[in-house]
């Protein structure tokens, strides 16, 4: 059964939350406030990205609004929600993701799985591999969502295509137990694990040697 895992990447999803920062996804985005926040000159990187925030940045909005719930630049708690809104609302994944966790989690905002999922799904549609996993679980677990373990195993291979290893992991207990109305494949079970394996899954080279045994 995989459901440990499931657990382990709810655990997961709230530890993210804590250790979410300023974000820049490639060398373009990173400028004036991504370098300033990366030699530790965080009232430079504030300013940079409150001035970028106003101009209406995703990226900045984003950013910014990291700053303040991490407490490295003054502000209040209600204003990095709008802020992370605003840049959920103009289709940034990350801002979108970390929306699903706020929800999830009950911080800044009441509790509602339902959000979560809301949010976990617009940033998975655009490939967000962490919000596949998260969608995935709820999916898996009937949490914010209709519990249908056939989708949970589609979203989790969609996450296992963008290369994580502990989707890998997912997927592979999908195939090798046929949740829902998903496959039964040890075939592909096999080779999920040994992706998942040569990720760095210590679990999922066990898994592999044990379908080894099997054949």
């Amino acid at each position: 059964m995989c459901a440990p895992r499931i657990r382990e990447c709810v655990a997961a999803a709230a530890a993210c939350l804590l250790s979410l920062g300023p974000y820049a996804p490639d060398a373009a985005a990173r400028d004036e406030g991504w370098h300033a926040y990366e030699r530790g000159d965080f009232a430079q990187a504030a300013r940079a990205y409150e001035a970028g925030a106003k101009r209406g940045e995703r990226l900045a909005q984003y950013n910014y609004a990291m700053m303040i719930l991490r407490g490295e630049t003054p502000g209040a708690a209600p204003d990095a929600f709008a802020l992370l809104r605003a840049s959920a609302a103009q289709d940034y994944a990350q801002a979108q993701f970390s929306l699903g966790l706020l929800y999830e989690s009950g911080a800044l905002v009441q509790k509602s799985l339902a959000d979560a999922t809301v949010w976990f799904r617009r940033a998975a549609l655009q490939g967000h591999v962490e919000a596949q996993i998260a969608i995935g679980t709820q999916y898996f677990l009937g949490r914010g969502a209709p519990k249908d373990e056939t989708e949970a195993c589609r979203w989790y291979e969609r996450a296992a295509d963008g290369g994580d290893a502990g989707a890998q992991y997912l997927a592979a207990s999908c195939y090798e137990h046929g949740y829902g109305e998903w496959p039964r494949d040890l075939e592909r079970a096999l080779g999920w694990y040994v992706q998942a394996a040569r990720g760095g899954d210590p679990a999922a080279a066990a898994k592999a040697k044990a379908l080894v045994r099997q054949r």
